[in-house]
């Protein structure tokens, strides 16, 4: 295999940690190159569910190792009870097959009080997780962050504390109104973590390239989706990092022409979780029906917050393939469709009496878009047992045609259930 990166092409949950899982089974690296612990790839394998929010999904398969890049957020807290959670159901977590950047940014928990204060403060909620990423971020953009360098550092991490403490505990006191935070309490709980971590912390910039130079095959592991990129998603209801395949090079220290190809994973249908528009977005039995259908339904994987369902939109679908420089598909939960006589895809919205193909940036334009629709028949039989594109229902073939023809990307994966066997490989070499 080649080096090839694995992007979601929505708002999320498209199901990428299913297409990362089956494709590490070529690759020899799996880098995570941003976001943070607000994020979680869901992989089950036989009766056992694994998610993940921090640790690449390659970390299931033995033999290959796994980078946390420098574009990566991290709670030490939360990754230490995912490597826990992991070893409890026997998958081995050590320094030789998990890396994490020395350059990435640690979330402090005056970013979690920060977000939590500020969401319940402001009138325009983003309706993020609550976990401290978007401040963890805006700290790392003020050059006031401490990094995973700066983590195992005993005096480093100090003078760093000491110093951002002065300025944020006057934020939370004086504008907030509540307590501050005490210095000794984070250093001495933040050092019990360092004991546990500072062995996977690496200058990883180094290790991938040389790896990559020397012809070692790498996937790239995106979070998220590309309507929620900081720069180029529904602003200001976005995550604070670069979701869409751009964000490889800064998180991870590569070059663009290290990257060979670019898996952009689709939802068969379209899912949101949190605020902002949603133009597809179903409010009632058929929405609930998707929602809950299938044997792992649309909720969150790291908050459990249920997903708003909606028909496929091919207006945001074809921006995201724009943005991305998609080279094929991965479509997911087809099955989910199996038992609807008729479908709706959106082809372009309606607003001010206007027809719009192109996606808008302004969240208030999108939010009054109505969706055009073109209908097509459904094909009322089960797929969860096809592993050939050719014997798909022919109704069930023309409508994932019509999605690959509005992304203008070829099909190379359909997804038609959550277990890695429930997988049709349209495209042999991947």
């Amino acid at each position: 295999m080649s080096n090839v990166a694995v992007v979601g092409t929505q708002w999320g949950d498209e199901g990428k940690g299913k297409i990362i899982d089956l494709l590490t089974e070529n690759a020899d690296i799996v880098a995570r190159y941003q976001g943070g612990n607000n994020a979680g790839h869901t992989v089950i394998i036989n009766d056992n569910e694994f998610t993940l929010h921090l640790i690449p999904s390659g970390i299931l398969h033995k033999g290959k190792k796994c980078i946390i890049g420098n574009g990566v957020v991290i709670n030490p807290k939360a990754l230490l009870e995912e490597i826990a959670e992991l070893e409890d159901k026997e998958i081995s977590v050590n320094e030789n097959n998990l890396y994490i950047s020395k350059s990435a940014h640690v979330t402090m928990p005056y970013h979690i009080v920060s977000e939590t204060l500020k969401e319940e403060r402001d009138r325009g909620r983003i309706g993020t997780t609550l976990r401290g990423i978007g401040p963890t971020y805006v700290d790392k953009a003020a050059r006031m962050g401490i990094r995973m360098c700066d983590l195992i550092d005993s005096d480093i991490f100090r003078a760093k504390l000491e110093e951002n403490l002065e300025q944020i505990n006057v934020l939370f006191e004086k504008i907030y109104g509540v307590k501050g935070f005490q210095v000794s309490e984070i250093f001495d709980e933040y050092s019990k973590y360092v004991e546990k971590l500072a062995p996977f912390v690496s200058d990883t910039v180094f290790m991938l390239n040389k790896a990559i130079d020397k012809g070692v095959s790498v996937l790239f592991e995106g979070a998220q989706g590309a309507l929620l990129d900081v720069d180029h998603g529904t602003y200001p209801y976005v995550t604070s990092s670069n979701s869409t395949s751009g964000g490889i090079c800064t998180g991870l220290g590569v070059g663009p022409t290290k990257v060979d190809s670019i898996i952009g994973v689709v939802k068969a249908y379209t899912t949101r979780v949190g605020e902002g528009p949603f133009p597809t977005e179903l409010k009632g039995e058929l929405g609930d029906k998707l929602r809950n259908a299938g044997p792992i339904g649309e909720y969150g994987r790291s908050t459990g917050r249920p997903r708003r369902c909606g028909w496929f939109d091919g207006v945001i679908a074809g921006y995201s393939a724009m943005l991305n420089g998609l080279s094929s598909l991965a479509i997911t939960r087809l099955d989910i469709l199996d038992d609807l006589d008729e479908i709706n895809v959106c082809v372009a919205y309606e607003y001010n009496d206007q027809r719009l193909e192109e996606f808008p940036y302004r969240s208030d334009i999108l939010q009054q878009c109505k969706p055009i629709y073109e209908k097509l028949p459904g094909w009322m039989e089960s797929t969860v047992d096809i592993r050939e594109y050719s014997k798909l229902p022919k109704n069930a073939q023309k409508y994932l045609n019509r999605l690959s023809e509005l992304m203008n990307v070829p099909i190379a994966i359909v997804s038609v259930g959550p277990q890695r066997s429930q997988t049709i490989f349209v495209e042999k070499n991947l």
